[in-house]
């Protein structure tokens, strides 16, 4: 299954004029809101592999601010909510709100973590990945996985007609949950990583069929049924549906990533 070529941080001739334009945008915000971005990356189709020719570029960035703001009393807003349009949709975490929810082993974090595409990175948080592990539960990350296809699911595919981005907004995370089942770990953003892994071989020639459909219509581009898949899904749907209740929940510390804030503020 062919996969979308991504550039490499830093290789300005295989960047986009897009791509040279998010860069811009994030500098813009760091002078602008007088924070440290130490991570962007792409967070929706694109990174997922099965991109629409119209689809925006979903940014999502993890962000420090001045120490000084972390010792105030008062509240202080945890998102920068930067831009939302037909072409990009920009907006950020504080990394305080990032590791609260890492400790809630927030499946978002680890989706940022094992982005393909990477617009801006540091240290930080090449080590923020590598601490990330630690706080991955199964359970909670299937639970999420199983209710996002789930609600697509009857939301959109139990219809005659269904968009086609539906099939793999239902597909992708049904396959994850059965990454998550056979091994306990963190699944890919690449879609096509999920098929080669978790997809029976038989329905591998129909998925390719429909992804090169998708990469070449519009978002919004509506099918007849597809019965075979549907099929597949809806069985899936039902075998996966008590597995969660098996696994174990995992209880979380809070010493490496109180450690981790410690140092990303200069404290140790």
């Amino acid at each position: 299954m062919k996969q979308r070529e991504v550039f490499e941080l830093g290789d300005h001739e295989g960047m986009s004029n897009i791509e040279l334009c998010i860069k811009e945008k994030l500098s813009e915000i760091e002078a602008k809101e007088n924070v440290r971005i130490i991570a962007a990356v792409e967070s929706g189709s694109r990174a997922w592999g099965f991109a629409s020719p119209d689809s925006d570029y979903d940014v999502r960035f993890i962000y420090v601010r001045k120490r000084d703001e972390y010792l105030r009393l008062d509240k202080f807003r945890d998102v920068i909510e930067w831009q939302l349009d037909e072409v990009y949709d920009i907006n950020g975490w504080d990394i305080r709100k990032t590791l609260m929810l890492l400790h809630d082993s927030n499946p978002t974090i680890f989706e940022w973590c094992a982005s393909p595409i990477i617009y801006q990175e540091s240290e930080d948080f090449a080590k923020l990945k590598e601490i990330s592990l630690q706080y991955f539960s199964p359970k909670k990350s299937l639970y999420h996985y199983f209710h996002m296809a789930n609600r697509d699911f009857k939301d959109h595919l139990q219809k005659p007609q269904a968009k086609i981005k539906k099939y793999f907004y239902v597909l992708r995370p049904l396959l994850a949950v059965k990454w998550i089942v056979d091994k306990e770990l963190p699944p890919p953003m690449l879609f096509s990583e999920l098929v080669e892994a978790e997809l029976e071989a038989e329905l591998k020639p129909e998925v390719e069929r429909l992804l090169a459909l998708k990469q070449e219509v519009p978002e919004t581009e509506v099918i007849p049924r597809n019965q075979i898949l549907y099929d597949y899904i809806e069985r899936n749907m039902i075998a996966l549906k008590d597995v969660a209740d098996r696994l174990l929940s995992k209880h979380m510390e809070w010493d490496v990533l109180n450690e981790f804030f410690r140092e990303i503020l200069g404290l140790s």
